[in-house]
């Protein structure tokens, strides 16, 4: 085992691996080493708990029933959107909207906001660093409403040219869209920046923290950004729900997205009156069972403590970096100065497919392709990289595990 890395001090993280029941388990013979956070979470046993105690006591809908099932469900329902908005620190629940995922809160803020405020000539201003899920509904609206779509580069690290940003930043300017950490590389955007340049022009900002809200703190009112999204997945809570932050005068203005129960104040042949912030974009039953295992994720890492999460990562970071530039062949892809515990990594003469399948033999799970981010794929000149993505539960031991596994892949392909 390496020596001279720092060792995360009062954090227990052997009691925090012990209420994830899934870390427990064996694969193919050895326990489980799970590195690919970034595309999905485990789940600790409170989310887990939570969500069997509202399919069990309290399965009812909400909003809707005056007897004491729906009532609970509810309470519960409408709970679990206050802890989000302690969590995101926004100034009101009429701000947080609950939908199937961050994918889905983009997709809402282009096809209301972004439908009723770009025409033709506008511009919309994303990075080299996004998921396409923050590229494609942006490549849409720019197509329906003849805008212009532009992109500002990364330098070699994988850090955003912030004077290159700055530079595409102009009057016809309308909305920008930017990762507050990318899922590829695991740069941390300096978004609060981004968003103050972006302001000074009279842009719209919409942020994803789908991979910034597990690891660190994302708060609203320093951030000030106008919209913020995550899923709930990544975040250590249940698939189907993830959640739209919004500044209360912008959501107001914005046209509904989906017709249906419990967006609407009334309906008629003639006219439909639309519900109060945050319902106008809640259509349908929602999902409430995902809503409460989210809420009771958020507390969960909130008794952990967002500064002792981000610290002990970033020293697993630390020391998986150094691990990984001391294997013979493996370059590391992505080297930003601010860096959330995601490396990403390609070895000489092995596809990361056959890297990613060759280590689940051994129990180990990572990501191998182009992570939904293509366009950061081809600007580093690869098709493909194998990532590790770290969470709060990880150890240094699992780490080892990972190295010795590559040298068992350059054994194979020796």
């Amino acid at each position: 085992m390496r020596t001279g890395t720092k060792t995360a001090s009062q954090f227990d993280v052997q009691r925090i691996r012990a209420d994830f029941p899934a870390l427990a388990q064996t694969v193919h013979g050895y326990p489980l080493v799970y590195l690919d956070n970034a595309a999905t979470s485990q789940k600790p046993r409170v989310v887990i708990d939570e969500m069997m105690r509202f399919y069990t006591q309290d399965c009812a809908n909400v909003h809707r029933g005056v007897h004491l099932l729906s009532e609970r469900s509810t309470a519960a329902y409408e709970g679990a959107r206050e802890t989000v908005r302690r969590f995101l620190n926004a100034r009101s629940t009429r701000e947080i909207v609950f939908t199937r995922g961050a994918t889905e809160a983009v997709n809402l803020v282009a096809q209301t906001y972004g439908r009723a405020n770009v025409g033709p000539g506008d511009e919309i201003l994303i990075t080299a660093l996004e998921h396409h899920s923050n590229i494609v509904p942006w490549q849409m609206l720019a197509e329906e409403k003849q805008a212009v779509l532009r992109v500002a580069p990364v330098d070699d690290r994988g850090e955003v040219i912030l004077e290159e940003f700055e530079r595409l930043i102009g009057p016809r300017t309308k909305i920008v869209a930017l990762a507050h950490v990318s899922n590829a590389l695991g740069t941390i955007n300096p978004a609060a920046e981004m968003v103050r340049i972006a302001h000074r022009e009279g842009a719209v900002v919409l942020v994803d923290g789908a991979q910034a809200v597990p690891h660190m703190q994302a708060d609203m009112r320093r951030l000030d950004c106008d919209f913020y999204v995550f899923s709930g997945h990544k975040t250590f809570g249940p698939t189907g729900i993830g959640v739209l932050y919004g500044k209360a005068a912008l959501l107001e203005a914005m046209p509904p997205w989906q017709g249906g129960g419990d967006m609407i104040r009334s309906v008629t042949f003639e006219k439909t009156l639309y519900n109060d912030l945050p319902y106008k974009f809640e259509a349908g039953t929602p999902h409430i069972a995902g809503a409460i295992g989210l809420g009771a994720a958020l507390d969960y890492m909130t008794a952990i403590g967002m500064d002792r999460i981000a610290e002990y990562e970033h020293e697993l970071l630390e020391y998986g970096t150094e691990a990984l530039l001391g294997v013979e062949g493996v370059r590391l892809i992505g080297t930003a100065r601010k860096k959330a515990a995601v490396l990403s990594f390609v070895m000489e003469g092995v596809h990361p497919h056959d890297i990613a399948t060759i280590l689940d033999r051994r129990g180990i799970a990572i990501r191998a392709g182009h992570h939904c981010a293509q366009p950061i794929m081809e600007r580093f000149g690869v098709p493909a990289t194998s990532r590790v993505s770290l969470a709060f539960y990880n150890t240094r031991q699992e780490i080892d595990a990972l190295v010795e596994g590559l040298g068992w892949v350059k054994e194979v392909f020796a």
